[in-house]
């Protein structure tokens, strides 16, 4: 397919001016990160919680909901998806909150769908809480998690440095609340009974796979309700102080705990419920006002997003206008002053380690991201190229001395902590999301390899290596890789195919060719790639409903960096991206990109964008050079 180079190069120019118009003054970009409705529903809970409530914040985030119900009256965890029935209570639940009548046809559909999966009862573990807090369902329901937690030794089974950055900062003020079992202010006196098939329910049910550790956790959870109320109140009163001491240190002012709604409004309501309530009322309108930057308000609707990412919307966008030689000295001076040159809880298990690194969100500096860090790190390299500037020089090397001291034994990397793999730790019943942990795994340890082969210093031959054989055993049957943080397997195919561009090893050939295979295989009919959140729960890329511009440009990525760009495929790639360019650049409807596997997915507004620029970038690059691979790292 014949290409018209001056014509693909007016798309790039216009696409590129038109995102540069989106770059705040001082040189960063942020896109919107929208998830599924339970951010938003649980929004309104929350309000209806401390009963402050924003009407008209609240009507117009009833209308979002109600945009995104499914046709057969659920809600589904992406763009597409079947119904869950954790997400659909917590819709309903809002939308009864903000005034909607239980008879319209769209909660009566609701309600049909709640009752097809067993009623609200069968909910998941943070949306009982969640019930629970407005006593429509009983505390027994709900795991043990005695606040005594806070004082377990590290050689325990269960310690705060076990699990995930997310997990810590969303359970240590969850602690206080089950702790305190507060009731909810629910100014309107709201019931939603009628989704229960069982109305009076007051055991706990444990889902999911039964095997030797939940069976074992399920006796513990057992013995730990007939101790807890007979516990000594003395050290329960030490053990809240602590936490609530553990929140205030890690608070991170008006971008709020850890960064991410979840947490930030469980520490709003722990705060709120504190006996010295008076004394963090500073506090509590700082947590409140970070919340509230999260919604995103259009004139008819809103949202709340999980979180911000200008770090990681920064560092892309970055790389595709370094590409194309636009100047980028802003955003590199905005990036050196979010470095991160303190210790987090990271150093907890690294405590030798020095600082560097970049957080995902504007701050957060306990909770730095390596997936994050090694994306900006080879900005600054790419950018540093010719020019030796000292302090971007030593950016680089903080940055390059973290990634490597926050590698896993098994030569992988996870995207907050090392060695966070206690996989026993997910069969708590707690832990019905299976997602507690932060395991290294491929698509970070991608971008990490990226780093390190872009620097090629000889001494990370080692590092390197060991990251090399850890990406090698991960590879599928088919050639492809897993992708953690991005849907799913052409995100991981291409962030390896990216990653090994320029490292030679003896078995390079064999496993390029395997993952070669694996794109092209599943190009779709319109010359693009699509892949959605099923494919989590099912290898099968014939469910996607489509192709998507951000999943395109990472496929024509991938094959790029494998030294196809003169194939066939990649040429029905970057047709397929002209075909669909528009006047609002690239759009896509589908979730492409992931929190929690069959939990919790994402959207990133700015994928559509900034990687199709990508993708346009390097193809015409390249081909103007008569080079087959790019020389860098993305």
């Amino acid at each position: 397919m014949k290409i018209s180079l001056k014509f693909l190069s007016k798309i790039l120019s216009d696409a590129i001016n038109k995102e540069r118009k989106k770059i705040h003054p001082d040189g960063h970009s942020v896109y919107e990160l929208e998830a599924d409705v339970t951010i938003p529903s649980e929004y309104i809970i929350f309000m209806h919680f401390l009963g402050e409530v924003n009407v008209q914040i609240q009507n117009k985030i009833e209308k979002y909901i109600l945009r995104n119900q499914n046709i057969d009256g659920g809600w589904s965890l992406f763009f597409g998806g079947k119904s869950d029935v954790s997400a659909t209570v917590k819709a309903y639940f809002a939308l009864k909150l903000s005034g909607c009548d239980m008879n319209d046809n769209k909660m009566i559909k609701a309600r049909k769908v709640i009752f097809e999966h067993g009623g609200a009862e069968n909910s998941n573990v943070f949306t009982r809480i969640t019930l629970a807090l407005f006593g429509e369902i009983s505390w027994k329901t709900i795991p043990a998690m005695p606040i005594e937690i806070m004082k377990l030794p590290e050689w325990s089974p269960f310690h705060l440095n076990k699990i995930s950055y997310w997990s810590r900062t969303v359970l240590v003020p969850l602690l206080i609340i089950l702790n305190k079992k507060p009731l909810a202010n629910n100014p309107k006196g709201v019931s939603i009974k009628e989704i229960f098939k069982d109305k009076y329910v007051a055991k706990l049910n444990i889902q999911g796979q039964k095997n030797f550790w939940s069976i074992i956790f399920n006796f513990i959870d057992k013995v730990v309700r007939k101790i807890e109320p007979v516990l000594p109140k003395k050290n329960k009163l030490l053990c809240t102080k602590k936490a609530y001491e553990w929140i205030l240190i890690r608070l991170n002012g008006k971008d709020g705990l850890g960064g991410i709604f979840p947490a930030m409004v469980n520490s709003l309501i722990a705060l709120s419920i504190s006996e010295e309530k008076a004394k963090y009322k500073k506090e509590c309108k700082i947590v409140r006002d970070a919340i509230d930057k999260l919604l995103v308000e259009r004139n008819d609707e809103a949202y709340c997003q999980p979180c911000v990412s200008p770090i990681w919307d920064t560092g892309w966008i970055g790389h595709a206008l370094i590409e194309n030689e636009i100047n980028i000295d802003k955003s590199i001076d905005w990036l050196l002053k979010k470095e991160i040159k303190s210790k987090g809880d990271w150093a907890e298990i690294k405590s030798n380690l020095e600082p560097g690194g970049w957080a995902f969100q504007y701050n957060n500096k306990f909770y730095p991201d390596v997936d994050d860090t090694a994306l900006v790190g080879m900005l600054l390299d790419r950018y540093n190229r010719g020019k030796d500037n000292v302090t971007i020089s030593n950016s680089i090397e903080r940055t390059r001395k973290w990634i490597i001291g926050m590698q896993s034994k098994n030569g992988g990397w996870g995207s907050f902590d090392a060695d966070n793999n206690h996989s026993y730790l997910n069969y708590i019943p707690f832990a019905d999301h299976g997602a507690l942990l932060d395991p290294p795994t491929v698509d970070v340890t991608a971008r990490c390899l990226s780093f390190l082969a872009q620097l090629n210093k000889k001494e990370d031959k080692k590092v390197m290596n060991r990251a090399l054989k850890y990406i090698i055993s991960e590879q599928e049957k088919d050639g492809s890789w897993f992708g953690r943080w991005g849907t799913n397997y052409i995100y991981g195919t291409w962030s390896v195919l990216s990653s090994i561009n320029l490292i030679e090893f003896e078995q390079k050939d064999y496993i390029q060719q395997k993952a070669i295979k694996y794109i092209k295989g599943n190009q779709r009919l319109d010359g693009g790639w699509g892949e959605d959140g099923e494919t989590y729960f099912s290898k099968n890329l014939n469910s996607t409903k489509t192709s998507t511009p951000s999943q395109t440009a990472w496929a024509v990525l991938g094959l790029i960096s494998a030294g196809e760009l003169n194939s066939n495929e990649v040429s029905h790639g970057i047709n397929y991206l002209i075909e669909n360019y528009s006047e609002n650049n690239w759009d896509e409807k589908f979730y492409t990109a992931v929190g929690f596997p069959k939990v919790f997915y994402l959207k990133y507004h700015g994928y559509s964008r900034y990687f199709p620029i990508l993708a346009i970038s390097k193809y015409l690059s390249l081909k103007n050079s008569n080079s087959l691979k790019p020389l860098h790292g993305v």
